[in-house]
């Protein structure tokens, strides 16, 4: 699935974390979180892995395109969580 800046974002704003925080959570440098956000740098396929698998640990789940546009939520938490 491809993600979006605009997802990135979104992501960051349902967890109420700043780019700081994505950026100590993923291991990905502040300078390339901004960067990415902004449309400014196409990100590779291993940075972007590494910023989608940190915010889904931190309980977001990404919508793919569906005819209404790509997004993200909250995931739900299971049972007993």
């Amino acid at each position: 699935m491809e993600v979006t800046p605009a997802q990135i974002r979104a992501a960051r704003g349902l967890l109420d974390i700043s780019q700081q925080e994505l950026a100590d959570l993923s291991k990905v440098s502040l300078r390339t979180i901004v960067q990415i956000e902004r449309g400014s740098k196409p990100a590779s396929a291993s940075i972007i892995q590494a910023l989608v698998l940190s915010l889904e640990a931190a309980g977001i789940e990404f919508i793919p395109e569906n005819g209404a546009g790509p997004g993200v939520r909250l995931a739900r938490r299971k049972e007993g969580a």
